[in-house]
């Protein structure tokens, strides 16, 4: 019995004893393992001198440059519209003809009322002579004393009553041709013609329609008459952007009805007041209307074509630049927590709080005898691919390109990493 206990307390130890052995490999393992710090896989491009444009992209429509609206200045029924919509008319074409008749009542009106008031005029000024023949007498004889002070005043109230009257019939003859003029302007404002050579690009009534005239108010907008010949690419840019912008810049154009074909145009003329959508919200952009006027032209343009243009602001020959997915953001903080490690929970709060006020510095990874090594770098214009380094950065030098999760987060000054430029993440035009 005695040696059968101590056969399976031995086996009991031995056992234990293994597991012991077993955990104590396993955490030599876990320790070991845990401290080999991991290699990351990178890629890479040589520091070289090229030519960069900066440029900035907007969206908009075709519109023409020159175009009238035509509104009626008078209200009434349309009788007469020889034109349709996509129609050439010359400058001096009939567009439109309102009804005339209340125009007409009130012409006719107006100038029987001038003859009423010349008739007037021709019996005050007869009146007058008379009244002014019989003063003169009077005042001949008052100086001889054959007539009293009565008499005497007496023709002069007559006289200075007629001539009164007279002037009043003068005054309404004036008054009535004046009415005339204006009612006979109003009269000529029923007939609409084209002012200036184009293309009826927008047609609103048809022939019945009853529009209103604009002298009180906005008035009926009827059609719109274009120069298809001379157009515009009307563009929003940002509010951001807007400021590289100069009149001159040049653009080049995509429409969307052209497919893949680029126009060439100028910046022809910068908003200066900002339209605002989505105001008092998240979603509130502020953009300024930017025309960019077009070298190359093409018959096929039409009004209210979707457009994008990337219009070129500045270029610099022969800078040093790189990658733009190379640059990154880091402060000191970051970076000499990423070397030291993390503390423990309450200094990663105080450094996180510093982290926050400290100023953000632009930098580039090298290759540094397999470890990445940090570059601080001053950055200037870019394009779609590249940007301008103005220092920090030496032409012959390999940075860093990718991945980007590597570049923004897990590379830091020193990490090991591992070069693979033939399965690149991504190109970049050379």
């Amino acid at each position: 019995m005695a040696n059968g206990r101590q056969k399976k307390s031995k086996k009991k130890i031995m056992i234990f004893s293994g597991l012991g052995v077993l955990v104590i490999a396993l955490i030599l393992i876990a320790i070991l393992g845990g401290s080999k710090e991991e290699i990351v896989q990178v890629q890479t491009e040589k520091v070289v001198q090229r030519t960069i444009t900066q440029s900035v992209t907007a969206t908009g429509t075709l519109d023409p440059e020159f175009k009238v609206t035509i509104t009626p200045e008078v209200a009434g029924e349309i009788v007469a519209l020889p034109v349709k919509e996509g129609e050439f008319v010359k400058k001096g074409d009939l567009l439109v003809k309102i009804k005339q008749d209340a125009y007409l009542a009130q012409v006719e009106q107006s100038e029987a009322g001038l003859k009423s008031a010349k008739a007037s005029l021709s019996m005050n000024k007869a009146q007058l002579d008379k009244v002014t023949s019989d003063y003169n007498r009077t005042k001949e004889l008052h100086a001889k004393n054959l007539s009293s002070d009565a008499d005497l005043e007496t023709a002069k109230s007559n006289y200075l009553s007629a001539q009164g009257s007279y002037q009043a019939a003068q005054a309404q003859i004036s008054q009535t041709e004046a009415a005339l003029k204006v009612q006979k302007d109003q009269l000529s404002k029923t007939t609409i013609y084209s002012p200036m050579d184009g293309v009826v690009s927008q047609l609103n009534v048809q022939l019945g329609d009853r529009v209103l005239g604009s002298l009180y108010n906005q008035g009926t907008n009827m059609m719109t008459v274009s120069d298809l010949k001379s157009m515009l690419a009307v563009v929003d840019v940002d509010e951001n952007d807007v400021v590289l912008l100069a009149v001159g810049d040049t653009a080049r154009i995509k429409i969307d009805a052209f497919g893949d074909r680029v126009f060439r145009g100028l910046v022809y003329q910068i908003g200066n007041t900002a339209v605002s959508t989505g105001t008092g919200t998240q979603e509130q952009v502020v953009n300024f209307e930017v025309k960019l006027k077009f070298l190359d032209f093409d018959p096929g343009f039409k009004p209210g074509m979707s457009c994008n243009a990337k219009i070129e602001t500045k270029t610099l020959d022969n800078v040093i630049s790189v990658p733009i997915q190379s640059v990154t953001a880091r402060n000191s903080m970051e970076m000499s927590s990423q070397q030291e490690g993390e503390g423990n929970a309450s200094s990663s709060n105080t450094k996180k709080k510093k982290e926050s006020s400290e100023k953000l510095k632009e930098i580039v990874f090298l290759v540094n005898n397999g470890k990445a090594k940090t570059a601080d770098v001053e950055t200037g214009i870019s394009d779609d691919n590249y940007i301008q380094i103005k220092s920090g950065l030496k032409v012959g030098e390999e940075v860093i390109t990718g991945p980007y999760r590597a570049i923004s987060r897990d590379l830091h000054d020193g990490s090991n990493i591992r070069v693979d430029n033939k399965g690149k993440l991504f190109t970049t035009n050379k």
